[in-house]
């Protein structure tokens, strides 16, 4: 990574702290904190599961929150306060500007998962007393959560590099809940014939398969999660990413920000 796109990253990262994103930290650790000791008095053996759940499922909505309500701004924002011209002013390339926006917002939300980790963790502990060896699929499941975060970013980018940002937030929200139900789509566009087949598969190859990478109920019932599954959705999450974040350099390139 050049010294441009880290220090654009650094600064996208600042302005996300000054945005109040990680303020959610503290929400979350209190909720969780509470969560975890209301769980531990109303329930029966099944404290472990809801606090998995809970908490993941937490870490997943917050974060796709802040992907997509930041992600659609980083290039709007730049210019509507006419910053963006002076960043482009000095030797800094149009897609060494958007590569920092993505690795900034991308590092804002590991930062953030990991926070938000401890909280689940130390719920975990509080529940169960002790960390069992199927509490290590948690892990894998907040690293698919992690791989979810920089497609989405990826995907507020590459529209905002083109549209408002209204519709940039309703594109990326459209694709997400889209892509939660992409092996449902795959399973009926087997289900089709003729040219409708053709159709209904390159949508459903087109959109981010966010359903794979949800293991979420998978690692709440402690089963664990295959290797294979880990490789095929690292090598997927990191080609879709780069192919949505060279799309958005490409749109950007030929921009006219005049």
């Amino acid at each position: 990574m050049s010294g441009r796109i880290l220090h654009i990253a650094s600064n996208t990262f600042r302005e996300a702290v000054r945005d109040r994103v990680l303020y959610n930290l503290i929400v979350f650790a209190l909720l969780m904190c509470g969560a975890a000791i209301l769980v531990g008095q109303i329930s029966i053996d099944i404290e472990r599961l809801v606090v998995v759940n809970l908490g993941l499922t937490a870490i997943s909505i917050f974060g796709i929150v802040i992907a997509i309500f930041i992600g659609i701004g980083l290039v709007s924002k730049e210019i509507e306060k006419r910053t963006l011209y002076t960043v482009l002013s000095r030797p800094v390339r149009r897609w060494e500007f958007i590569a920092g926006k993505f690795f900034g917002l991308a590092g804002t939300l590991i930062v953030n998962t990991f926070f938000m980790a401890i909280g689940v963790f130390a719920a975990l502990l509080y529940v169960s007393h002790h960390f069992q060896a199927s509490d290590a699929g948690v892990l894998v499941a907040l690293y698919f959560i992690i791989l979810q975060f920089l497609i989405i970013v990826a995907l507020a980018l590459f529209f905002s590099s083109f549209s408002s940002p209204l519709l940039s937030a309703i594109f990326a929200f459209a694709l997400f809940i889209i892509g939660t139900f992409a092996e449902d789509l795959r399973g009926f566009a087997a289900l089709t014939h003729g040219a409708e087949r053709w159709l209904a598969t390159g949508a459903a190859y087109l959109v981010p398969n966010i359903s794979a990478l949800n293991v979420i109920s998978q690692v709440a019932h402690g089963e664990p999660v295959a290797g294979q599954l880990i490789l095929y959705n690292t090598g997927y999450a990191l080609l879709y990413s780069a192919m949505v974040l060279f799309g958005a350099i490409l749109i950007f390139e030929h921009r006219n920000l005049k």
